[in-house]
């Protein structure tokens, strides 16, 4: 065989390997790698190694560090319970604030897994205590932490960006957040009406919230400002993200405001590695040809008018098992300028919003990581078996629901 089919092979039994075990693909990319660019093409171990995407790895590490230490010195969970406690009084306000707060607090960096981990415990409680549907609850955690969770400054933010600036297609970092904001926040309000959140009429009442907090210390207050002028640099004097983070983190680190050692095992570097060893892996797909053949089986698949469809529905199945962020967005994002040339037309954009969305709405099943926290989270655990189903249907039908959204939508968004 060629080398261009092994290094498909290679790809296509890494994504495979993700949905159906536990094992870190990201390493098993890295070594698969290694050995179809050596075995099957004769690469140099230092050809292969330029493969790996050292930007992204600073800028992953820089973010991820910044909001750990957040997470290690209290300063998230302390503004998440100040947000909570907003949502006292009628049930029907309280999925809306749920949606906002999860939503807020993935998008000013640590993500849509951050976000529910830290929200998801007291919205649980709080709906429960004022008769709001556990359904309901998670469903509206999960989407609104998805709704902020491709922010410009986000972790997957940036993962998804910088993966479309290497296929050519970057500078849409604006279009990117909207897509997939717009996307959750449709099917929240499609949740909220099914599941007759209008219909509501209980009260939180004034026993359900966390206690009261303490006032924030001097390191908590010290972070916050931190955080905020970080976000301010990037956005207004575009600061490299990852440099900048790692500056701030290290400010934090240097007043005493969090622990070091706490805050460097709080980095995802589970994702961090499959995001990088998935990455590595592609670009021997890209030097072989194989990403080439990989571009040319989705194609079969579509025309240039159902394109955005097809691969919201792929990407979006794929993603029911296996990690968006760290396996389906570095895999799919590199594909879509080959894919618009096999199809024979279709708005690059266009796809790779899809792609982005296709592959995010589907996160709220059980088997994601933010089904499972929201399902974690539950008060009662005797009804934990009945929204494993419940969440398990709604991430079947949300890859059908997203292709249907990308199909009638991205094209539109992307022009705008």
């Amino acid at each position: 065989m060629s080398p261009a089919v092994w290094s498909l092979l290679a790809l296509l039994f890494a994504i495979g390997l993700s949905m159906t075990t536990r094992i870190n693909v990201g390493v098993v990319s890295m070594a698969l790698a290694w050995l179809v660019g050596w075995l099957a093409a004769g690469q140099s171990a230092e050809t292969i190694v330029r493969g790996f995407p050292a930007s992204l790895f600073v800028t992953l590490l820089g973010v991820t560090l910044l909001f750990a230490t957040a997470e290690v010195n209290g300063t998230l969970e302390q503004l998440a319970e100040r947000a909570v406690r907003l949502a006292r009084g009628s049930a029907r306000v309280l999925p809306f604030l749920f949606f906002a707060i999860a939503g807020v607090v993935s998008a000013i960096g640590p993500g849509s897994v951050s976000s529910v981990a830290l929200v998801a415990p007291l919205a649980m409680a709080i709906g429960a205590r004022a008769g709001v549907p556990a359904f309901l609850t998670a469903l509206m955690v999960a989407n609104g932490a998805n709704a902020g969770n491709l922010s410009p400054v986000s972790a997957v933010g940036i993962i998804a960006n910088t993966r479309m600036t290497q296929a050519g297609i970057g500078g849409h970092q604006g279009k990117v957040m909207v897509a997939n904001f717009i996307a959750s926040l449709v099917v929240a309000l499609a949740a909220y009406v099914l599941l007759g959140g209008y219909k509501l009429t209980g009260s939180a009442g004034p026993a359900a919230g966390p206690p009261p907090s303490p006032a924030l210390g001097p390191a908590q207050r010290f972070t916050i400002v931190i955080i905020l002028a970080w976000i301010a640099s990037v956005l207004v004097f575009q600061t490299p993200v990852g440099l900048s983070a790692l500056l701030a983190a290290t400010l934090v680190i240097a007043v005493r405001g969090a622990d070091e050692a706490h805050a460097v095992q709080r980095i995802p570097w589970g994702v961090v590695l499959m995001v990088t060893g998935v990455t590595m892996l592609v670009a021997v797909l890209e030097s072989t040809g194989g990403m080439a053949l990989f571009s040319a089986a989705l194609a079969r698949l579509s025309s240039p008018a159902t394109v955005n469809g097809v691969v919201a529905l792929v990407t979006g199945a794929i993603s029911l098992y296996s990690s968006t962020s760290g396996v389906v967005l570095p895999a799919f994002l590199p594909t879509v300028p080959t894919l618009i040339e096999r199809v024979g037309g279709g708005d690059p954009l266009a796809v790779a919003l899809s792609i982005n969305v296709g592959s995010s709405l589907v996160d709220v099943s059980p088997l994601s990581t933010l089904g499972a926290l929201c399902l974690a989270a539950l008060p009662d655990r005797r009804e934990g078996p009945r929204l494993f189903r419940q969440l398990m249907i709604w991430g079947v039908a949300m890859a059908v629901v997203g292709a249907i959204i990308c199909q009638l939508f991205a094209g539109i968004l992307s022009r705008l």
